[in-house]
């Protein structure tokens, strides 16, 4: 067991803001540090949560509001159970690509569900932990979108949505963070690479002292 504190930090925002790249440079930099990182991410991030994964984003057909609200805290529930706790008390600083706040913002915002319900369910299946940090990559939905359609990878079903579902699904996210300014870091997606990164290390530093 480690006598260093674990460190949870997630990153959030909506598709095309860069998040997979500021995550790989952040891990960089943590283990040259250093730490022990583990690189995570929702849904999926678990043999049971990858199949959890293929219902929600890759099977035919539509998934009823609720239901998808639910799988998406099925997965969370094993994923912090067998791999984001596990790691956080052995010491090692956990990133994840998505957490709850993904769940508030996509099926309370984006899909018209309670938000304070959906919050609640996901509190549930985390038994109330949450990151000491979550960098919110923000960028217009319109923007993000077109910068997606530059990769020419096959959208999924979530993808597939249009530009108002994402604007709402940002404006969310913008709203928790104003409301929790101490958890919270909001970062403009429009800035280079390493203008994000640098923001972003400096708030980690911070928390690592």
């Amino acid at each position: 067991m480690s006598n260093q504190r674990g460190l949870f930090i997630s990153i959030e925002g909506i598709d095309g803001v860069g998040k997979s790249t500021q995550i790989a440079h952040l891990v960089e930099y943590l283990a040259s540090r250093g730490r022990e990182t583990v690189q995570t991410f929702e849904p999926g991030g678990t043999e049971l949560g990858q199949e959890i994964r293929h219902l929600l984003l890759h099977r035919k057909g539509d998934v009823a509001p609720r239901a998808e609200a639910l799988l998406y805290a099925a997965d969370r529930a094993h994923h912090v159970a067998t791999k984001i706790r596990p790691a956080l008390e052995r010491g090692a600083v956990v990133v994840t690509d998505r957490y709850l706040d993904s769940s508030v913002a996509y099926q309370g915002a984006g899909r018209a569900l309670d938000s304070a319900e959906v919050r609640a369910l996901s509190m549930f299946a985390v038994e109330n932990l949450l990151p000491d940090l979550t960098v919110l990559l923000d960028l217009p939905a319109e923007q993000a979108l077109a910068r997606r359609a530059k990769t020419g990878q096959e959208p999924d079903r979530l993808e597939r949505e249009k530009v108002g579902f994402f604007e709402a699904v940002r404006q969310a996210f913008l709203s928790m963070a104003e409301a929790e300014p101490n958890r919270w870091l909001v970062v403009s997606a429009s800035q280079t690479v390493d203008e994000m990164q640098a923001q972003i290390r400096a708030r980690v530093n911070l928390l690592l002292g």
